[in-house]
């Protein structure tokens, strides 16, 4: 596999992880709301989302995922550029 093929792999897994993790997320709060917090279905979402939240703190741990700090910091510049 190509070096192009392998960044496009990445990105896409990270979009995938992110993107369940958002999902998780929302289906958790919709769970809450209802007052079902102790099913399994919650207690399962809960897992799922920690899992997936540990795997993007090693995204960010290598460097592999911006921070928020960081990405704050790229918008700054490119509006600075602008002017």
């Amino acid at each position: 596999m190509e070096n192009e093929q392998r960044l496009a792999a990445f990105e896409r897994m990270l979009t995938a992880v992110q993107n369940e993790y958002a999902a998780a997320s929302g289906k958790m709060a919709q769970l809450r709301a209802a007052g079902k917090e102790k099913t399994a279905t919650c207690r399962q979402l809960m897992a799922n989302k920690l899992r997936l939240q540990e795997m993007l703190a090693m995204y960010q741990t290598y460097g592999l995922l911006e921070t928020k700090r960081q990405r704050a910091t790229q918008c700054a510049q490119i509006e600075g550029e602008k002017r």
